[in-house]
């Protein structure tokens, strides 16, 4: 047992304590993703009530440790790599559900309840969270929001930040700190919601979150347009100028198509999901204009769509490879067709790409046994060129190594660096994972 496991077992007991050896290989290669340092072993700590969470936060405070807070782990290797990492802290056991709503809308949980549990939860009273984050199985909701894991129905519903109305976190310094409510309309305090979506741990360990919820629809319909690049652009144009209402609109590159099986082309995806008539309606609407266009189209309903918007985003998250290249990119909506268009020219048509059409936010998956870092160079400075961004989720080790994981170019930099010092003054969360 090394001195840290030793300092924190009165806190969280030995069971809660699991040491390098004793972990699964895949965990293993996670947490080595996350570290530069070449014999990086921590021991997981894994408090099971706040209270002891905060207990842990102290000491790591007073002794200088640095931590990568994580949640079951499954994102653990997105972002920045981490130096001179002392501990990993999870949150998988702050895993209870404390309020659900049904009236309000809303449903409280603690940080490391699973996306999928919660899922099942809500079902029962004809409810859902809509969010659509990689690796649903395991994603928690603390994971979710620290990545700022949306997925298609931001279309209709927004993004983590737009769902999350409360949080309860422990701060570096081990003291407990709280921002929003419970309900829908919060009016008082700062929107420390926003701030922490997508930090990466880097400025709080989530304990306790609070989402609102929506009704389940009654049904739902997918239509699928395949073909030539000028059409699938013009029915994407169409469509988000229309009066239609889909909950979700993804662009798929051509690989992928292939991937599931779609067809031929460039592929646009559009999900109906409201009361009968209104989906009919609307799905006839956009088949209409697909044909019109030359492209083709395919209608999914009923089990058949659900399983198709399960297989939509594996081919990107799954299987795990060690040379898999992951990228979040975001592009101005009108040239999300064109970056797809370039991420054929610059990878042969081997790069898988996801993009939701409202927003212009997506996914890459690229190979680094067929890309170079300066493919993935030269793709973000594209995404640059349209007003966006590209960064590097998932990656080998020394790729991240010759890259600047974030890419950022903005003039927010300092703003962020002043708010990371005020929040973790010792710098202790996270480290060089985020913010540097």
């Amino acid at each position: 047992m090394n001195a840290i496991a030793q300092i924190l077992e009165p806190i969280v007991s030995a069971s809660g304590i699991c040491h390098w050896e004793n972990l699964p290989a895949a965990s293993q290669q996670q947490i080595a993703q996350a570290s530069a340092s070449d014999n990086f072993s921590p021991s997981i700590i894994y408090p099971n009530t706040t209270t002891e969470l905060s207990q842990v936060m102290q000491q790591c405070y007073n002794n200088g440790w640095r931590v990568i807070p994580c949640g079951q782990g499954s994102k653990l290797a997105w972002g920045g790599v981490g130096k001179e990492v002392d501990l990993i802290v999870s949150t998988e056991r702050l895993n209870r559900v404390i309020e659900h709503a049904v009236g309000d809308l809303t449903v409280t949980a603690e940080a490391g309840v699973k996306f999928s549990d919660l899922q099942k939860l809500l079902s029962q009273t004809g409810q859902f969270l809509p969010l659509e984050p990689a690796y649903p199985e395991e994603a928690t909701l603390g994971g979710i929001i620290a990545t700022a894991d949306s997925g298609s129905w931001r279309q209709r519903y927004g993004g983590v930040r737009d769902l999350l109305l409360g949080i309860s976190f422990v701060r570096s310094d081990g003291n407990m700190a709280k921002a929003g409510g419970r309900v829908v309309k919060n009016v008082a305090g700062y929107d420390l919601m926003k701030l922490f979506t997508g930090s990466y741990g880097s400025l709080g360990i989530l304990t306790t979150v609070t989402f609102r919820v929506y009704p389940l629809l009654e049904t739902g319909n997918t239509v699928i347009l395949t073909g030539e690049v000028e059409a699938i652009a013009s029915a994407t144009k169409t469509l988000l100028a229309s009066a239609l209402t889909p909950t979700a609109v993804d662009l798929l590159s051509t690989r992928l198509v292939k991937a599931l099986d779609l067809g031929q082309g460039l592929g646009l995806s559009i999900r109906f999901q409201s009361v009968t008539e209104a989906v009919q309606e609307q799905s006839s609407r956009i088949l209409a204009v697909g044909q019109q266009l030359g492209l083709t189209g395919t209608l999914y309903n009923k089990v058949e769509e659900l399983n198709l918007w399960q297989s939509l985003p594996q081919p990107i998250w799954e299987p795990p490879s060690p040379t898999a290249i992951t990228c979040k990119i975001g592009v101005l909506p009108t040239a999300a067709v064109s970056t797809l268009v370039k991420l054929d020219n610059l990878t042969g048509s081997t790069g898988l790409g996801l993009i939701h059409a409202g927003s212009g936010l997506g996914r890459l998956r690229l190979d680094s046994a067929v890309v170079t870092p300066q493919t993935i160079v030269e793709l973000r400075s594209y995404c640059q060129t349209q007003k966006g961004f590209l960064t590097v989720l998932e990656a080998p080790t020394d790729v991240k190594q010759q890259l600047d994981v974030w890419g950022y170019n903005g003039n927010g930099l300092n703003l962020m660096r002043q708010i990371k010092q005020k929040f973790d003054p010792k710098n202790l969360l996270s480290p060089h994972r985020f913010v540097v």
